[in-house]
């Protein structure tokens, strides 16, 4: 099979596609013949070595995967060749081929495409267990995104509008505000402006009536995650998803205790790894969701394995608005 070699921790550019061995599934695994895997802002840390959970050298990167199964394990009974699935991994997605964990493996409803299945993987996941499981969301608040125009940022404005919710759109450009509102955003913050400190507070406070955010959704961290704790109402939730603008920020404890506020970490592949039922809940109503049409995920690009290294050098660079897909076969389109 073709596949993404990564043979040394090296920037993505660096790294070719090789034709190497079938993989083989375990016991508990199921074999998949990929269609699309998901491009994600987490594979341009494993690639260079800098993400926090790495594999042994030579591996396969690519963290979603949909396709159709070909063989499954020996303790699989979930699944059968021929079925169409969603799959969510460590490594490994970016390859003709793929095994994963049978319990990491999701049914596809007829009415998703291969396509939207491996752009909402990692995003929406992280999205709604933030929003939901570790922010805590109602119906009628208000939530401030950051990065709202990226993969994560884009699939929370959905979420919070599909639920009921008010969703402020933390962007740094033009280009990044139109995405935001074409997602659904009710307001846009400006993350590029001078004294972010007090600016932000002060759009947020002028979209809320002086009440805040109710929760703040950060993927980005370094500056933006102190000025977002100053924006948040009282008893107001902050879920810290990553630190995409560079620095891993601190935290000065007196203001939690002013407001009453809480600051709130999510590391999803925990959850899939220590709760799978709790993710297939969720995959099940995210599938659900993009039938009944209430979310969809906004793609950048569909590119072959061989221009993988576009797709994660505009992640690492904080140039994509939008999700990139890449395709075994021929790519449906090209970036927009």
């Amino acid at each position: 099979m073709k596949a993404l070699l990564v043979r040394n921790f090296a920037p993505a550019g660096d790294h070719r596609v090789e034709t190497v061995a079938d993989p083989v599934p375990g016991a508990d695994e199921v074999l998949i013949q990929v269609a699309a895997a998901g491009v994600n802002y987490p594979d341009t840390l494993v690639v260079s070595g800098k993400y926090q959970i790495l594999p042994a050298l030579p591996f396969v990167p690519g963290k979603d995967a949909s396709g159709t199964v070909l063989r499954t394990g020996a303790d699989v009974t979930g699944f059968k060749p021929g079925d169409r699935v969603v799959a969510h991994m460590e490594h490994g997605a970016y390859a003709s081929q793929a095994v994963a964990r049978a319990a990491h493996c999701h049914l596809l409803p007829d009415g998703v495409s291969h396509e939207d299945a491996a752009a909402m993987g990692l995003v929406f996941q992280t999205a709604y267990l933030a929003l939901l499981e570790r922010g805590g969301f109602r119906a009628g608040e208000t939530v401030l995104v950051n990065g709202a125009a990226g993969g994560v940022g884009g699939a929370a404005v959905q979420l919070v509008k599909a639920l009921g919710g008010i969703a402020l759109a933390g962007v740094n450009t033009p280009q990044q505000a139109q995405v935001a509102r074409e997602m659904g955003a009710d307001h846009v913050i400006d993350l590029s402006v001078e004294n972010l400190r007090d600016s932000l507070r002060d759009q947020v406070w002028a979209a809320t009536d002086g009440r805040g955010a109710d929760i703040v959704l950060d993927p980005l961290g370094d500056e933006v995650f102190a000025a977002s704790l100053r924006a948040l109402a009282w008893c107001g939730r902050l879920v810290v998803i990553g630190f995409a603008a560079g620095q891993i920020p601190t935290l000065k404890a007196n203001y939690l205790l002013l407001k009453n506020i809480s600051v709130i970490g999510l590391q999803w592949s925990d959850y899939r790894d220590r709760q799978p039922e709790k993710i297939a809940l969720a995959q099940a109503r995210l599938l659900r969701m993009r039938e009944q049409g209430l979310i969809r995920p906004r793609l950048a690009a569909g590119l072959p394995l061989e221009e993988v290294a576009i797709a994660l050098q505009a992640l690492e660079q904080g140039r994509a608005t939008g999700k990139y897909v890449v395709h075994m076969e021929s790519p449906s389109h090209r970036p927009i």
